[in-house]
């Protein structure tokens, strides 16, 4: 496996763009495309909220049905969520202006939105950026980049990756774009991602390599404790590599699957340290669990503790709130067999042992937390399992910019 430069145009025969609509933001770019020159067959993982937004439930629709796509519209700065039968009918109008613009099926058009949630898109402003994304796609990665910035809402910075494998001689690429800032917490998480393909595989097994992946890495990441409406992860697979088919169970699918959380893992710890007024990534180990259930409930308990979260903000070694969180967690452990312990780029200090806490220096333990990525490691000795998370600090930032975000 090799890391290259690029995102979703990395991979043979896709193609993106992005424009400014003026969708809700001004003198920005708010919309975005990836094309595929060829049908792709395609996978999709989607918010658990019971309140799901227009484009989740029409890319549902498309996914389950089983049509190829060539083509996905995303637009920032309104959800479409909350919007209705006039919201879900605006999705079937982009798609319709997709297809004619592309000249494709409006079947196999994905749409994706992101913003503020209850307002109605603009739709003449919608349709008109499609035709001008349209005319502006393009297959170079500079595009690709883009079109990865257009689809940011409070994001301050866009989230893109590629990767190289090689399967049966042939060289496969995979890549993906993200955006996720705020309104994130386990369960598909305002998170969007697409990942792209050259691979040829079948869409069922597509669609269980993104599944049994999304549990360890999107639903692994919270910044404020709310699932979003909109949590979309929309993986296509065009074929161009020209591979022999990649099977579920084979050795060509492990190589695959390795390469895809790859891609999944770091998109996800982006959006998790690009956290609303964030200054730190927070990631959480929990290590010698008995099962990787127990493993990820300490994990997410203390990557979600918001006391935890301002302890971080302010480079306090403040145990107690995470030994604290774990016994809430509804996890079952020994709170006198805890070891816990902070590591940066600035080192590595053991704060507790056996649920009590070590003679540590408070100023090493602070300059270890001072840096822009820290990490606790929780050890009940109970077996082998582990389980990561991923969050970042909670500082005044979040607040300013979620007070007032619908102005």
């Amino acid at each position: 496996m090799k890391q290259i430069a690029g995102g979703v145009t990395a991979a043979k025969g896709y193609e993106a763009a992005s424009t400014a609509a003026g969708i809700k933001y001004q003198n920005r770019t708010d919309m975005a495309m990836i094309y595929s020159q060829v049908p792709c067959v395609a996978a999709g993982t989607f918010t658990t909220n019971v309140v799901k937004a227009a484009p989740v439930k029409w890319d549902q629709q498309v996914v389950k049905s089983g049509a190829k796509v060539q083509a996905v519209i995303v637009n920032s700065g309104i959800a479409n969520a909350c919007t209705g039968s006039e919201g879900f009918g605006y999705c079937k109008d982009t798609a319709d202006a997709a297809a004619a613009a592309l000249g494709i099926s409006a079947a196999g058009v994905l749409v994706g939105s992101t913003g503020v949630i209850g307002k109605q898109i603009p739709i003449e402003k919608l349709t008109a950026g499609v035709a001008e994304l349209a005319k502006k796609k393009q297959a170079t990665l500079e595009s690709g980049q883009e079109a990865a910035k257009a689809i940011m809402t409070t994001d301050t910075k866009e989230k893109e990756l590629a990767v190289e494998i090689e399967v049966a001689g042939k060289t496969v690429t995979i890549g993906g774009m993200a955006k996720g800032s705020g309104m994130i917490h386990p369960n598909m998480c305002t998170m969007l991602a697409f990942i792209t393909t050259d691979a040829v595989i079948s869409k069922e097994t597509l669609q269980k390599a993104l599944s049994e992946d999304v549990d360890d890495t999107y639903n692994m990441i919270s910044v404020d404790g709310d699932t979003s409406t909109n949590d979309t992860v929309l993986l296509l697979a065009n074929g161009m590599a020209e591979n022999e088919e990649i099977i579920y169970g084979s050795e060509a699918y492990e190589t695959f699957t390795e390469a895809l959380h790859v891609i999944n893992e770091y998109l996800a710890k982006k959006i998790a340290g690009d956290g609303e007024g964030a200054t730190a990534l927070f990631e959480v180990k929990a290590v010698g669990c008995e099962s990787k259930e127990q493993a990820k409930i300490l994990a997410k308990s203390i990557v979600c503790s918001n006391l935890t979260k301002t302890a971080i903000a302010g480079h306090d070694a403040n145990w107690g709130r995470i030994l604290c969180a774990m016994g809430y967690s509804g996890a079952q452990f020994d709170p006198e067999q805890v070891d816990l312990f902070f590591e940066s780029a600035a080192g590595k200090i053991q704060i507790i042992e056996n649920g009590t806490a070590v003679n540590y220096s408070e100023a090493e333990a602070t300059k270890i937390l001072s840096e822009p990525e820290v990490t606790a490691i929780a050890d009940v000795k109970m077996g082998e399992e582990t389980a990561t998370a991923w969050g970042c600090d909670l500082t005044h930032g979040y607040i300013e910019i979620n007070a007032d975000y619908r102005s």
